[in-house]
């Protein structure tokens, strides 16, 4: 075991591009190769502030699912959120957070530690902890992680060479439609690879990862349940907002699935009709209860149903954030995620860059 061990410095150019999900396939891989992982993600953005220590909540829950011991966990050093901005704008923070990253590393053990970096190249630059500063203060390599939107791609991993360098050790492109996966594989992974920028790994989208289950909704929504609170752990992939005629709703809810449904609790008809297709759960707004008609189809079913004193704008609002920035602590996107990378990602490749030799091979 090296006495100072390597570090990889996990990043992207956008926020919510899905890193803790592809460091913890990734982590996996390393782990099956014998290597000795460490994990730590110096910007917290989602702390648990019931615990006496500093600690992201990504970070407690990958180091359970790894079973990494208590010194293959490195602190966070910072929340981000507005209290610790202003400390620091109004001078009241002055840490120097090069100096304890430096620290950071040097008591660093094992074979390789993976650093999840903040959300985007520049976050945490207040701080000196924006991902150009960390990669150098503790001498890392790092692997990009992008989702795929459009060719447009391009111009953000090209920006985010120049920044980086030579530290720039490679990609990984996430979430990509299936109808532009031979676009991504023909055309932009080739012309990348010209400008010397290595693509570990395209991974295709996958619903489920972009999922979020029924009680992360609750949670958001500040939600009632009024039946089926036992199946919390249904997962919701999209969501449809029943304001129509019954006929045309259940064209509509036929071609969805695993779907949340929006609608007035005074909508029986939408109601029945949602509950005869792909639904998850039913969101009724509107403060009216719904018929007991309903509730013993919805508990028969197993579908939760919740109310909200949301109007429904609002309430679609929610839940399209609460998409677009889901976690992933739920143990079926675990097995998820180790599928996609062990089929999709170079973990040889990325270990021969970081002159590393597995210590063994499955």
């Amino acid at each position: 075991m090296p006495e100072s061990a390597k570090h990889l410095l996990i990043g992207s150019p956008e926020a919510y591009s899905g890193k803790s999900a592809m460091i913890l396939g990734m982590a996996y891989q390393l782990q099956e190769k014998g290597l000795d992982i460490a994990y730590g993600k110096p910007i917290g953005t989602c702390l648990n502030e019931s615990q006496d220590d500093v600690l992201d909540e990504d970070v407690r829950f990958i180091a359970q699912i790894l079973n990494l011991p208590d010194n293959r966990v490195r602190p966070t050093l910072l929340a981000l959120d507005e209290v610790t901005i202003a400390q620091r704008i109004n001078g009241e923070n002055q840490v120097n957070y090069q100096h304890v990253l430096n620290q950071y590393t040097q008591s660093a053990s094992g074979d390789l530690v993976l650093l999840e970096g903040p959300g985007t190249l520049n976050e945490g630059r207040l701080f000196d902890l924006s991902l150009p500063q960390v990669a150098q203060a503790v001498d890392a390599s790092v692997l990009l992680v992008t989702r795929f939107h459009s060719g447009l791609v391009v111009d953000s991993l090209l920006a985010a060479q120049q920044a980086l360098g030579d530290r720039l050790l490679g990609i990984l492109i996430n979430d990509i439609s299936l109808d532009q996966m031979e676009l991504v594989n023909s055309t932009i992974r080739p012309f990348l690879e010209k400008q010397g920028i290595a693509v570990l790994g395209l991974l295709p989208r996958n619903d489920l990862l972009r999922s979020v289950s029924v009680g992360e909704l609750v949670h958001q929504l500040n939600a009632q349940v009024l039946c089926r609170a036992d199946r919390m752990d249904l997962m919701v992939e999209s969501l449809k907002i029943g304001a129509m005629n019954v006929n045309s709703a259940l064209k509509y809810f036929r071609k969805a699935r695993n779907m949340a449904v929006v609608t007035g609790g005074d909508r029986t008809d939408i109601q029945l009709a949602a509950l005869e297709t792909s639904t998850q759960c039913l969101i009724l707004t509107g403060q009216i209860p719904p018929s007991p008609t309903i509730v013993s189809r919805a508990e028969d079913l197993e579908v939760p149903i919740l109310s909200v004193d949301l109007d429904t704008l609002t309430t679609v609002e929610i839940v399209d954030r609460a998409f677009g920035q889901v976690r992933l602590h739920e143990s079926v996107k675990v097995q998820a995620v180790r599928q996609m990378m062990h089929k999709h990602f170079d973990v040889d490749r990325l270990l021969t860059s970081l002159g590393l030799e597995p210590a063994y091979s499955k």
